[in-house]
């Protein structure tokens, strides 16, 4: 807050962006992508880290590829045009058939420009999934649902010890020497945490684990390079990364759909783990005040429920999530309006 008072916000003093998990929600962020990540970060010059989950991980790897803007552009269109047509005889689409499309559409999407992503000059890319243990550590049919009863029990109790059910793996790239990645722009002692260098052999398992939600995909077995075990969605461990940003020397600037920031997936039942922390001491939140979501199509952000409420009307979702996202244009707008001209009665302690 101090820091903003005195200075406004400038391109140099972000050192970490954030994405949150949170599926088609981050529809709305696609503006603010194009105008950080286009205009307002290319006038700087010093590394970032980009740390992604699930639907974040896409948009931040994405923001590495050299062509990021038109990306961010079929990024949006890709996701608000998916459709998964159930099998006959079927509500919804099996995890198998969802998990094959969305695989082949990541080939689609990044094929041939892996090497360029990974290696782009300043941003350092962190992937972050969720790594099944003990019973969750391959998937199966009464297993696993069995292994995340346990986890959702334990994680009522204490956090940390969801560890023993499901840890934090993260694959990381840029700026490594002799074949390490770069150190993690995070402490890890809030929970049970490795970290794997992100290459060109795991790219594409580990950003479709990192979006691979249990029992609506499948878990993606046994990624190059890293510990045997089920791999599932990043946001089971860090729904919207609250980590312990303070190692870091500069700001993290954090476009968010929301103005909570809740630790992992299976905290959202849990109001008493929302409030921000010192973890995010240093951290700038960019998100919709709720006035503006309510005037948005029925009050709401894009959600993933909506496959089911649409269910075969895939034109009337793909409207209504077209809407929202053309609405979230005054975000960026009234960003790039607030750096010229920063006006601290819109800005509110976390």
């Amino acid at each position: 807050m101090a820091h903003l008072a005195e200075c406004g916000l400038q391109p140099a003093d972000v050192s970490v962006i954030p994405a949150a998990a949170g599926g088609p929600k981050g529809l709305i962020l696609g503006p603010l992508d194009r105008f950080i990540f286009g205009q307002w970060l290319p006038q700087s010059r010093q590394p970032v880290h980009l740390v992604g989950a699930s639907i974040g991980a896409w948009r931040m790897a994405t923001a590495c590829l050299p062509d990021a803007i038109p990306a961010f552009q079929r990024l949006e269109h890709d996701y608000i045009h998916q459709n998964y047509p159930a099998p006959p005889g079927r509500k919804r689409p099996l995890p198998e058939q969802i998990s094959e499309n969305f695989g082949r559409s990541l080939q689609q999407f990044y094929g041939g420009k892996v090497d360029a992503l990974l290696a782009h000059p300043r941003y350092r890319l962190h992937i972050v999934t969720s790594r099944g243990r003990h019973l969750l550590r391959t998937e199966h049919g009464w297993r696993t649902p069995l292994g995340y009863a346990g986890a959702f029990l334990t994680n009522a109790v204490r956090r940390k010890a969801m560890g023993a059910w499901l840890e934090r793996v993260v694959f990381s790239a840029g700026g490594a020497e002799q074949g390490l990645p770069p150190p993690l722009p995070f402490s890890t002692h809030d929970y049970r945490t490795r970290q794997v260098g992100l290459s060109a052999h795991n790219f594409m398992d580990a950003l479709q684990a990192s979006c691979s939600i249990p029992f609506v995909l499948r878990a993606v077995p046994h990624i190059h390079g890293a510990p045997r075990g089920a791999y599932w969605d990043g946001g089971i461990t860090d729904y919207h990364l609250h980590l312990d940003y303070r190692t870091q020397p500069g700001l993290v600037l954090y476009p968010h759909f929301q103005q909570a920031v809740v630790p992992g997936w299976l905290d959202k039942p849990l109001k008493w783990r929302h409030s921000a922390s010192a973890f995010l001491d240093r951290t700038v939140v960019l998100a919709p005040r709720p006035e503006w979501v309510a005037t948005l199509p029925h009050g709401k952000l894009p959600t993933r429920q909506d496959f089911e409420h649409y269910h075969a009307d895939v034109p009337a979702r793909i409207r209504v999530w077209n809407t929202a996202v053309a609405a979230a244009c005054q975000l960026a707008d009234e960003l790039a309006e607030w750096l010229q001209r920063p006006d601290m009665a819109k800005v509110r302690p976390l």
